[in-house]
């Protein structure tokens, strides 16, 4: 009984294991936390009495989100909560790009100065 259960544990390592060389490697992205409504906009013109955190956290609500902007394309990011501390500034994310998706599959988010 106990060789059989070692068996299936064994089948299911190779079968994982012969999966992971087509997973997508993960790549470093950097740009600015904004959202998917303004994408590119410049917060400091939309919303004049509020800092571009501010505009970002208030516009990534409801059916919005969170996304970054590498400097040519605005990606939605995945994890939703992180970025909220970050909004408006330089991060790299570390993640997978989901081209049909168009969004970032995030693995981490750090401030791009590394502090």
């Amino acid at each position: 009984m106990m060789k059989a259960a070692y068996l299936v544990i064994a089948a299911a390592c190779v079968l994982f294991a012969a999966r992971l060389p087509g997973a997508e490697p993960l790549k470093t992205f950097t740009g600015v936390v904004t959202d998917t409504m303004c994408g590119l906009k410049p917060h400091s013109k939309m919303m004049k009495d509020k800092t571009d955190a501010e505009c970002v956290r208030l516009c990534a609500r409801g059916p919005n989100g969170y996304a970054l902007f590498d400097g040519t394309a605005v990606m939605k990011l995945s994890d939703q909560k992180t970025p909220a501390k970050y909004a408006g500034q330089q991060v790299r994310v570390t993640g997978v790009y989901d081209e049909k998706s168009k969004t970032l599959k995030v693995a981490s988010i750090e401030p791009a100065d590394g502090n």
